[in-house]
């Protein structure tokens, strides 16, 4: 698994703190880990962006942008807005395929969700993830409305037949509710994929001595980590994943 494509169900959901972890995770295992971020929006030249977040949290990691737009809009959008080059899914798998040739993992982060599209023809990080032959691991809330974006964005993976590695929940809050709850045997019914992991609320307000000491234990042995769905209160989940 040299490249691994990371897909949110939406926006902040998480997607760059599970970067993050999945990356802090892999090197405790003494991997070497690049992270690429395939069109940073919202951001100044002069500004850090979640690739330099990733590696704020997780350490040692090599870190690289295909594009960065100032405006916290769309790819396609704001590269439009700003008059500058949009991002092309080539380009993603290019950059993404010399990552690998020098690392043990590379994870590219999207922006958005899997259909968020990087120009005006109608590319997306499907398409990237397509190129490269990479499984997507999907990022999703814990609560309401999680069950319908996580099987649409499992539904569109399959449809393309790309790999579903599996889910993890971005942000799994102190005191969960209801539906929460329920959720843990639902999501891997709806995506037809594992649940791999969950991280606490606020887990990038850590420090990040702190965050890489616990990342291992938020993720599933399938991402480097101790995580034990069982003991969290997930049933067994279908088979699949990396």
């Amino acid at each position: 698994m040299p490249v691994l494509v990371i897909t949110g169900t939406g926006t902040e959901v998480g997607k760059t703190v599970a970067t993050a972890a999945v990356a802090a995770a892999a090197l405790s295992a003494g991997r070497t880990v690049a992270v690429l971020k395939a069109a940073q929006t919202g951001v100044r030249p002069d500004e850090p962006g979640d690739a330099d977040e990733v590696a704020r949290l997780a350490g040692a990691v090599t870190k690289a942008e295909v594009a960065r737009y100032p405006e916290p809009l769309a790819p396609a959008t704001a590269a439009r807005r700003a008059g500058l080059k949009p991002v092309r899914p080539h380009e993603i798998a290019e950059a993404a395929a010399k990552l690998a040739t020098e690392h043990d993992l590379v994870l590219v982060e999207g922006a958005g969700g899997l259909l968020v599209r990087f120009d005006h023809e109608g590319g997306t990080l499907a398409h990237a993830a397509e190129l490269l032959r990479a499984p997507v691991l999907v990022v999703a809330s814990a609560g309401l409305g999680t069950l319908n974006t996580t099987e649409l964005t499992a539904r569109e993976l399959r449809r393309r037949k790309l790999d579903l590695a599996g889910v993890v929940i971005g942000s799994w809050p102190d005191s969960p509710d209801l539906a929460s709850r329920c959720n843990l045997a639902d999501l891997p019914d709806v995506s037809g994929a594992p649940l791999l992991g969950a991280l606490p609320a606020d887990a990038g307000r850590l420090a990040p001595a702190d965050f890489r000491a616990a990342a291992p234990g938020w993720l599933a042995p399938r991402l480097d980590g101790t995580w034990d769905a069982e003991a969290f209160g997930v049933r067994e989940a279908p088979p699949g994943g990396l």
